[in-house]
């Protein structure tokens, strides 16, 4: 447990080192802080707060940098967000897609570092369902989502079937299985195989399979990131080609983000993940500020700002807050 001045010395070290990015002496750090304190005073708190693994002194460095657990201490208990009476240009409504990537544009331009976007969980149940008929073995699949988005997909069936059939499967399944999520319909599916006649069963499954493919995109498709050039103007990474490298790896494969603005959505308003903490953030390098977004009340995805571990959290927080709310606006007025 730390006392109220070696808080207010922590504050002030963190706060310091964030502005101008140079390791904390104590001379500084005593001006910084306001505290009529002796430099001998201030050093033995330096040191326990080193003894905690909260600080750090660099090199043959004299003054002091926070550590992740410092940073964590400070985000958690120190941290006050003021309005700053931030203003963001509104997103207009449009298709879902252009939404987001103006999101993640807005997201980068306002905080100067990387900008992510979750692109929205696609609804997994359908309103209407429709087979036609392509050629001997060809059937398209036309699946329409409660929100009106069209999927298609070319599936190859084991034996011909005329369009009457298909007419009669698709008016089949509609009537007994439309407004039912896919897991749902697979359930039903199982339970009442014997009852379905041969044709309508096994179109059942493959439209069941076509849906599974069609609400799993690609992880590119789901992840929306822009502003990853201006990691180049951040000192903590220009000056080191292997970090810069690894930060790009990471926004080039996408899936690690994915996961992590997944397990950011299941959690209620701005989260602040601080790089090394866990396999979420494996880099020390790199925090992330993310926040849910929601359609009509419902959480439909994550977006976020990737930066620095120095970075002003209180100004990526409203940044991040702000885009977020109106994110949910463009895409419930959208519908």
């Amino acid at each position: 447990m730390l006392d109220e001045r070696a808080k207010l010395l922590l504050k002030a070290l963190v706060e310091r080192y964030i502005s101008d990015g140079q390791p904390v002496g104590s001379r500084t750090l005593s001006r910084a802080s306001g505290l009529e304190l002796s430099p001998a005073t201030i050093r033995n708190v330096m040191s326990d707060l080193e003894e905690m693994g909260l600080i750090v002194s660099p090199h043959t460095s004299a003054g002091r940098i926070p550590t992740v657990r410092g940073y964590r201490l400070f985000v958690d208990t120190m941290l006050t967000v003021q309005n700053s009476g931030l203003i963001a240009p509104e997103l207009p409504a449009e298709q879902p897609q252009k939404v987001i990537a103006n999101a993640a544009q807005l997201l980068s331009n306002m905080s100067q570092f990387v900008g992510v976007v979750m692109a929205p969980r696609r609804s997994s149940v359908f309103k209407h369902l429709e087979f036609v008929k392509l050629s001997e073995r060809r059937v398209l699949v036309i699946i329409v989502s409660p929100q009106g988005d069209v999927q298609n997909r070319v599936i190859f069936t084991d034996v011909e079937f005329s369009s009457t059939q298909l007419l009669e499967a698709s008016n089949f399944i509609n009537a007994h299985y439309a407004g039912l999520d896919m897991e749902q319909v697979r359930d039903r599916m199982q339970q009442e195989v014997e009852q379905l006649r041969g044709e309508v069963a096994s179109l059942m499954q493959a439209a069941v399979n076509v849906s599974a493919e069609v609400m799993t995109p690609a992880p590119q498709e789901q992840v929306i990131i822009s502003g990853e050039r201006n990691l180049l103007a951040v000192s903590d990474f220009s000056s080191d080609m292997s970090n810069l490298r690894r930060a790009f790896d990471l926004f080039e494969q996408k899936t690690q983000i994915l996961r992590l603005l997944d397990f950011s959505s299941k959690a209620e308003g701005v989260r602040i993940y601080i790089g090394g903490e866990s396999q979420v953030v494996p880099f020390e390098e790199l925090s992330v500020v993310s926040a849910p977004y929601e359609v009509d009340g419902q959480v439909v995805g994550t977006l976020g700002v990737i930066g620095p571990t120095r970075m002003h959290y209180d100004k990526m927080i409203q940044i991040v807050d702000i885009t977020s709310k109106l994110v949910s606006n463009a895409l419930s007025h959208q519908r």
